[in-house]
């Protein structure tokens, strides 16, 4: 309902009462009862709204209680005016109020509106928040895979540090075994060359007791002969008488060649004794100096061996202690690296649980202020219909009143009198 309508109605003073049911205020009270009267169909009608109908038809039969032709108390009541001008103060104050709640009802339209407008961004703004949430999953995923990645890395990282430990402790044991083969080579070695450095003096020694031998073999032969050259000389020059058997004579040409022949002989034999002797004991010593030799040379060779393999295996053992350092920095940067990422997305993970709780806070908060002011509204809308039907009622009945008004001017100007029964319905009656 308007207020052009509203202020039409004011205007047209026909507003019903709350009571709904009044009766004409213009008439007294009917002296006499109207249930003696009978009145045709076809001389006289007279309906609820109050028009008359057929008032110079002729009248075919009548028949009056004459009791009841006694003239009608038809006095104005004075409080009408007072009334009526208290209700159209009345009607005015419900127009003010009626235009004030029309006014407050369009400003709570405009904030319906609004917040219907805010909840559909808001709505909207939800709707592409769960847009974000896959992208949020996948970029949550992403992380994940990364982390598996990560730990699927530390685990071959893991598995190939632990197969390198065990390289490098078996080329550790296989060092510390060729440490002491090169120990106890060397300790052989020692020892042999203590046994070549005696064999050699024993050589030396034997050398110098040949020497001796042989020395002392020329100084004997030359002995010999000077005594043999002395003995001869005296031989020659000393005549021997001796006196013996003349049965027997005396060779001492042939003794003396005997004698010699014997300690040539002896000093051969012992010559070739002690020359056999010696070569013996040399070709032996020649034999175990050039075995120590041959083995030495093998020692030296096995030696150099042993050293290039410990120079290899401490080129391998460093290569791989270098690439062990590597994997482990490669697997301290992949942790740090796996806890960095972890730590921004718990940290991402807890700044959007935050904003989403603000967010459904602020939803609930504004979908609290809506819902009150939706009840605000409901509230005004029974409170507007309210008044509207009391409007009504009051338009109805000024309706009334105004028909009625003009409806007992007619049978004023006509000479009728109008009434109502118990029912409430109103009759009209021709005044003789």
């Amino acid at each position: 309902m308007s207020l052009s309508r509203t202020k039409r109605i004011s205007s047209s003073n026909s507003v019903r009462s709350s009571s709904g049911s009044r009766r004409l205020s213009g008439f007294g009270p009917v002296q006499g009862g109207f249930s003696g009267i009978s009145l045709s169909s076809s001389s006289l009608y007279a309906g609820t709204n109050g028009h008359h109908h057929g008032l110079g038809a002729p009248l075919a039969s009548l028949s009056v209680n004459k009791s009841l032709l006694a003239p009608l108390n038809l006095e104005i009541d004075p409080n009408l005016s007072m009334s009526r001008a208290h209700e159209k103060e009345q009607i005015k104050s419900l127009n003010n109020r009626f235009a004030t709640f029309i006014d407050k009802v369009r400003y709570l339209e405009q904030q319906n509106k609004m917040l219907e407008t805010k909840l559909e961004l808001l709505q909207g703004q939800g709707v592409s928040r769960s847009n974000v949430e896959p992208l949020f999953e996948a970029y949550m995923a992403g992380l994940r895979r990364q982390m598996d990645l990560v730990n699927n890395d530390k685990t071959k990282l893991d598995g190939e540090l632990r197969n390198m430990q065990g390289l490098v402790e078996d080329y550790k044991h296989k060092y510390e075994d060729e440490i002491n083969k090169r120990n106890n080579l060397e300790n052989d070695f020692v020892i042999l060359k203590k046994d070549v450095d005696s064999a050699y003096l024993v050589k030396a020694d034997l050398e110098d007791k040949v020497g001796a031998l042989t020395d002392e073999i020329n100084f004997l032969r030359n002995v010999y002969e000077e005594e043999l050259r002395e003995l001869q000389a005296s031989i020659k020059d000393t005549s021997v008488v001796v006196q013996m058997d003349n049965s027997r004579s005396l060779n001492m040409e042939q003794i003396v060649a005997e004698v010699k022949s014997q300690y040539e002989e002896i000093a051969a034999r012992s010559r070739e004794e002690a020359e056999a002797w010696y070569k013996n004991k040399f070709d032996q010593m020649s034999v175990q100096a050039s075995q120590f030799g041959d083995e030495l040379r093998i020692v030296k060779g096995e030696i150099a061996e042993i050293n290039r393999l410990i120079s290899r295996l401490q080129s391998e053992i460093e290569a791989v202690k270098a690439q062990r350092a590597s994997l482990e920095n490669q697997l301290a940067e992949a942790e740090e690296r796996g806890e960095l990422a972890v730590k921004e997305a718990k940290a991402r993970i807890r700044d959007l649980e935050e904003a989403l709780q603000r967010s459904k806070q602020d939803m609930a908060r504004q979908l609290r202020e809506y819902q009150d002011l939706m009840n605000l509204k409901l509230a005004l809308d029974i409170e507007i219909a309210t008044y509207r039907k009391l409007l009504e009622g009051e338009e109805d009945r000024w309706l009334w009143l105004f028909h009625s008004d003009s409806t007992t001017a007619e049978i004023r100007n006509s000479g009728t009198r109008q009434g109502s029964d118990s029912n409430g319905k109103v009759f009209c009656i021709a005044n003789s």
